[in-house]
This record gives C-alpha cells, structure tokens and sequence, in this order.
C-alpha cells in the first residue's frame, strides 16, 4: 500500500460505553487519535453506546440489551425478538451463560458483509467472537486483548464457594472457550502491555509472532493536577468499575480496616459493589462502612476533582493487562501503592518511584504501603511528580494510534 494513505478502518467493540470500563474508553480515545492521523472511522457499537469526537462515523448494532444497568437480566418484550440471534442470545442468559461477545460479532458480521468494500481494516475490541471468523473471510482483521478473561474465570473459581456457584461461574465464562479458538486462528492481535502479550500468548496458545504490544495511552490534557484543590487528609482512592475477584478490592478494604487502628484514613471507590457480594459484605464484617464511601459511576470532571482531593491512589488488583486507572492517577500526579499484577509494574516503573508495589492478595502489605505514603509527605510530592511525567513520556493516544496502524499495515499487506 502507499505510505500515508488515509485508511477506512472498522472498529468493533460489543460494550462502548466509557464509564462501562477500559474498553470503552479505549474506543473512544483511539478513535480520536486515529482519526487525527488522517484516517476514516466507523465504530460498531453495542448497548451501551460509546461517547465519540464529531466526526467519527457510528454504527449502533442493535441488541436486546440484558444486562443494562437499570434492569439486569430483563425479560424482553415479544416484538424485540426479530431474528434468531435475538433468540440466541437470550437463550444463553436465561441458560447462565454470557451471549454479548458472540451474538455481536455475528450481527456484526452480517453488517459489514452488506457493506462490502467500505473498509480497509477491521478492527475488533476484546469481543474475539465467532462472527469475527466470518468477517476476517471479506477484510483483513486485528483484534485488542486487554487481557485474556479466561484469568478473570479463574480467579472468581478460586474464591469461589459451593459447588452451584462454581457450576454456574463455568457456565458463565463459557465464551472463553470461544475466544481462545478465535484468536488462534485470526492474522494478529494487540496486546497493551509485554505482560499483556505473555499472557495472551499463553493463554490463547497463540504464535509469538502474532500479537504485536501498543501501550494505552492516556488524555493528559484531562486528567491534570488541579492544585488549587485542597487534598483531604488520609484521603485513599480506587477505581473498581467491576465488583469481580480480579480487582481485589476485597483486600484494599481489609487493609483500611487495619490502617484504621493506627491512623484516620477515608476509601473513595469509583465503582460499586453488588449488594450482597464478597465486598459488600466485608463492609460490616470488618466495620468500615462508614470508612467507605462509593461513589458509582462518575463523569470525567467529578473523577479528575476525585484524584485531586485524595492524597493517594491505589490499584490492588491481582492482574491488569494494562490498569488505566493507574494511569490517570499518575498524571493526575498522584503517588500509588499497587500491587505487581500483570502490567503494573511496567506502567508504575521502578518501585518507589511513582509507586510502592506490594504483592497481589496481601492486605497487611497494602496496609503497610499506604501507611508509609500518608506519613510522608515530601515521598507522595516527589512520587506524584514523576508520575505525572512518566504519564507525559510514555502515555500518548498518538503513540498508540500510529503503532496501531502500523499493525493495521501489516495484517493488510499479508492478506
């Protein structure tokens, strides 16, 4: 192909919505930066839909929309069924399982097989459904693995209690099965992160030689320090956009219940748990209720007040492909205590620069950490200061969308 070509590029992702989690949020940004390159984008798009720049072309890909927010696992109405994909896929929900990744790609598949030649690259997001075999037979194809969620299954099997909830834990992360076969036999993948790449490689059982790494990127711009807003005093933070195992909220408020018998500390969670969970119910085992506060889903301006009002951030989770919350933290100059799960360290650095790491699934550890950052005060400038540069040096969306075409270049001159 010729060198600088603007590229039509399709980009598919079965969840859009950024306050939905990182995937949405990749969409949204690396659209952007695509389409500043000079590129023509269309994003594919399921319920719940993505916040996108003008500009950006947009396809809503049609869905009976089960699991969204205000009415999960809704029963739908009879005339919302038009076709047996609509039946599929509540076929698989009412049956436990997750449908989302699979019936997208096949609606996807029928989409674009109508719109032959208006596309260059298809570029699928995390979704690695079947359909995506079919649409790789008419455009060349590139899929972003976050990380593979066959982690995710096993570690909520592992903390998993009683044979009926492990039952229906295997049941729900069937899909994995799926994704592993369709990663296997697509041209190339993108991995966000070395760790990233390690595991997609083991796990899906794929060649080397087919998952390139390009690093997120974060908007810089947006998530600043804001010194002109006092920091409260003991003030932690986490993002849990998902009240799953992986995160390892569970143990961050364990080590509040035990920072609190040595000093005053507050948790702000942006997230939620589910009533009833392992988290929620922590709250009352470990009397720190009134230590924590969730605040759900939050706009960009209330996130960024957020990180400027606390006095450290911490990232406890037991794997990240990436953690963009890390990233937003460190350039909103915050200093972190994470844990060495999966990415972490490569987008934290070298311990005690910008963060303190401690071991995964340690709360005495985490405690230990957190104490040390709000006893010292020079320690958490200095630390948010160079996180906030590292995030200017290596955290660029325009990076990851020049390294992303370069990707899309390949995959388009093999096929």
């Amino acid at each position: 192909m010729t060198a600088g070509r603007s590229l039509r590029i399709a980009l598919l992702t079965y969840r859009g919505n950024p306050h939905s989690g990182g995937q949405g949020v990749y969409v949204r940004y690396l659209s952007r930066a695509l389409a500043e390159l000079g590129h023509r984008v269309e994003v594919f798009s399921g319920p719940p839909y993505p916040e996108l720049d003008d500009g950006i072309g947009f396809t809503k890909v049609p869905s009976l929309d089960l699991y969204r927010a205000e009415d999960p696992f809704r029963v739908p109405r009879r005339e919302e069924f038009q076709g047996a994909t609509d039946v599929l896929e509540f076929a698989l929900m009412c049956t436990a399982g997750f449908p989302e990744p699979l019936t997208f790609s096949l609606r996807v598949a029928r989409l674009l097989r109508d719109r032959a030649g208006d596309f260059d690259v298809v570029h699928d997001n995390q979704g690695l459904g079947y359909g995506l075999l079919h649409t790789a037979r008419r455009y060349p194809v590139v899929a972003t693995v976050h990380h593979p969620v066959s982690i995710d299954r096993r570690l909520d099997l592992l903390r998993a209690s009683g044979l009926k909830k492990r039952i229906s834990l295997q049941r729900w992360y069937a899909f994995t099965r799926m994704q592993r076969r369709v990663a296997r036999r697509l041209p190339q993948l993108i991995a966000v992160s070395q760790s990233g790449r390690d595991e997609t490689i083991r796990e899906f059982g794929v060649a080397e030689r087919k998952v390139a790494v390009v690093s997120n990127g974060v908007d810089t711009d947006l998530f600043r320090p804001l010194p002109e807003v006092p920091r409260v005093p003991g003030r932690l933070i986490t993002t849990a956009s998902a009240d799953v195992p992986l995160k390892g909220l569970i143990y961050l408020i364990e080590a509040v219940a035990k920072l609190r018998t040595e000093a005053p500390a507050e948790l702000v969670v942006v997230g939620a748990p589910r009533p009833g969970s392992e988290v929620d119910r922590a709250l009352d085992r470990l009397d720190v209720r009134d230590a924590v506060r969730f605040e759900g889903r939050v706009d960009w301006g209330r996130l960024v007040r957020l990180y400027a009002e606390a006095q450290v951030a911490v990232v406890p989770s037991l794997y990240e492909g990436f953690s963009l919350p890390a990233a937003e933290a460190m350039s909103c100059g915050l200093p972190l205590v994470a844990t060495t799960g999966g990415a972490l360290p490569e987008v934290t650095g070298d311990q005690g620069r910008v963060a303190l790491l401690v071991p995964p699934a340690d709360p005495s550890a985490l405690s230990l950490a957190i104490s040390t950052l709000l006893a010292d005060e020079p320690l958490r400038t200095r630390m948010g200061a160079a996180g906030r540069a590292r995030a200017l040096e290596l955290f660029s969306w325009d990076r990851a969308a020049e390294e992303t075409v370069a990707v899309y270049e390949r995959v388009m001159t093999a096929c």
